[in-house]
């Protein structure tokens, strides 16, 4: 695997990431917070990997789908009090403390969408 920066994802990746701050900040309503923000999650995760993977990856939606519903899987059995870590906020907001059935669905969105901007992208 050929590892270069690639600016066009790494813009994305800051882009993306700066969106998921500003809900996380400012937006506590019922919709995009808990579900636009999930499906963002692993369009952010896409955009880290593609901004240091120079070689494309075919099946990297699967691979990022995979992750994360196994990050989800980790909070219903709770991972962070597990590790020790339920008094770090931070390692409650990356790891996640709230099992969700609907946080799946809205990476399974987010992935299937990864799947077809790289099906768009290799026509062209």
């Amino acid at each position: 695997m050929r590892f270069r920066l690639n600016i066009k994802y790494l813009c994305a990746l800051i882009i993306v990431f700066i969106i998921e701050v500003l809900i996380a900040v400012f937006v506590n309503d019922k919709f995009i917070r808990p579900y636009v923000g999930d499906v963002l999650v692993v369009v952010l995760i896409y955009c880290f990997i593609r901004s240091f993977v120079g070689r494309e990856v075919k099946l990297l939606p699967l691979y990022i789908f995979g992750f994360a519903v196994l990050t989800e899987v980790g909070q219903y059995f709770h991972l962070v009090k597990l590790l020790g870590l339920g008094d770090y906020k931070i390692a409650r907001i990356i790891i996640g403390s709230t099992f969700d059935f609907k946080d799946i669905a809205c990476y399974l969105a987010g992935c299937t969408g990864l799947f077809l901007y790289e099906m768009v992208k290799r026509r062209k």
